[in-house]
């Protein structure tokens, strides 16, 4: 399943871990924001990994899934990096 994932982390240093454990799994395109191909199995792995640097008080994660046909009606205006997703491949 492809994901967009975002988060907001109050801590300077909780955030530069987050984003490091995310950058293991997805391409960042923004910088609180990600996007991943994840089986189940990996999205459930990522999570438990999260859980250790957020504090649920301050710090929240999102995941959406994405199907592939809204993942066509996405509209960015600006600078893309050219690249194609494939939900076949697996991001480890």
């Amino acid at each position: 399943m492809f994901y967009l994932i975002c988060y907001d982390i109050v801590n300077d240093r909780r955030r530069h871990k987050v984003a490091h454990l995310l950058e293991g799994y997805g391409l960042r395109v923004q910088k609180s924001v990600f996007e991943a191909v994840l089986t189940p199995d990996q999205h459930q792995m990522l999570q438990k990994k999260l859980s250790r640097y957020l504090k649920p008080e301050e710090d929240q994660v999102r995941f959406y899934p994405m199907s592939p046909r809204y993942r066509q009606k996405v509209m960015i205006v600006g600078v893309q990096p050219v690249r194609e997703v494939d939900d076949t491949a697996f991001i480890v």
